[in-house]
């Protein structure tokens, strides 16, 4: 096994239940955050999920902490249910754990990504 997937395979312990794409939005139905880390070029070929917060993954932990200076308007408390995306759910779980060290303890992945979000046949907006 790689250094990298032995890392992944731990990072999935400790975060413990992944949620599938339903779960996902009904996490942001009760007002939890959908956030996607996609970089640019896959969001403008594949579309986004509506209302979610678009995030790239180098600036995450600055725009989600609660304490932080640089957080984003939707980064509240810690207590926040979160739900990171990315294209097919490698990084994203890489992304929650780092989420949950700095206190988000609600934080999780979409098991999937983007990729099992629109293969669930949610809703997508595309770019023009």
């Amino acid at each position: 096994m790689s250094a990298i997937d032995a890392l992944l395979a731990q990072a999935r312990r400790e975060l413990g239940h992944r949620v599938d794409p339903r779960e996902a939005a009904a996490v942001q139905e009760a007002g939890g955050l959908l956030v996607d880390i996609r970089y640019a070029e896959l969001r403008e070929r594949d579309g986004t999920i509506p209302g979610a917060l678009i995030v790239e993954r180098n600036e995450l932990e600055w725009r989600l902490d609660p304490t932080g200076d640089h957080r984003a308007p939707e980064a509240t408390h810690h207590d926040l249910p979160v739900v990171v995306i990315c294209n097919e759910g490698y990084a994203s779980t890489l992304a929650a754990l780092s989420l949950r060290q700095l206190g988000l303890h609600r934080a999780t992945d979409l098991a999937g990504g983007f990729q099992a979000w629109r293969g669930a046949g949610l809703a997508v907006e595309l770019g023009s």
